[in-house]
């Protein structure tokens, strides 16, 4: 019941940061969501860092830097244990500003140093179990594993990153995931303005 009760409200939090278009959705108000599991979608996010290649790449591949990013802005990351190599499973956790946690794994299929990390993000437990994420109370359409494709690129100086997230087939966890990795991003950016 705990579990369900956390989820369920990561889920709200989501559900209210800011979708795509500046608007706060909130939850009760999303009728015009819609759920076509023969079409899907893509999230593509990119953004271009005051820092070089070599430590935005670090932000992914480094235990350090990933504890401070990982999470909506409100969360932090107690555990990020980093099994950074093709084959390898990294264990994240988010944890909510009253003590919940909420573990991914992220199951590396291809990394390019400097250019390129291609995984499979998916929810599991603290020793890093997939879990279905229905069985945890979150909605039926939400993906078991998501992949994902991070490709970096210099640009006089600094370095733009793309995030893709591969196949939503709902607006809604289109939006939720868009808002949290929107947050993540800020979150990561201000790494570099420490630097």
């Amino acid at each position: 019941m705990k579990k369900t009760l956390l989820l369920l409200t990561l889920l709200y939090l989501f559900a209210w940061q800011r979708s795509a278009g500046g608007v706060i959705v909130h939850p009760e108000n999303q009728n015009h969501m819609t759920t076509d599991t023969s079409k899907t979608r893509d999230l593509i996010v990119t953004r271009t860092f005051d820092a070089p290649l070599e430590e935005v790449w670090k932000a992914w591949s480094d235990s350090g830097y990933v504890k401070q990013w990982w999470g909506p802005k409100v969360f932090t990351c107690p555990v990020a244990k980093m099994d950074f190599r093709e084959g390898g499973a990294s264990l994240v956790c988010m944890r909510t500003p009253d003590g919940h946690d909420l573990y991914n794994t992220w199951n590396y299929h291809k990394i390019v140093p400097m250019e390129l990390i291609e995984f499979v993000m998916r929810f599991s437990d603290a020793d890093g179990q997939a879990v279905d994420p229905a069985k945890m109370g979150l909605p039926a359409e939400l993906a078991a594993g998501v992949r994902h494709k991070i490709t970096f690129r210099p640009v006089d100086g600094k370095t733009e990153m793309t995030v893709t997230e591969f196949g939503y087939t709902n607006d809604q966890t289109y939006e939720m995931s868009k808002a949290g990795l929107e947050e993540c991003l800020d979150k990561m950016a201000l790494i570099f303005s420490k630097k």
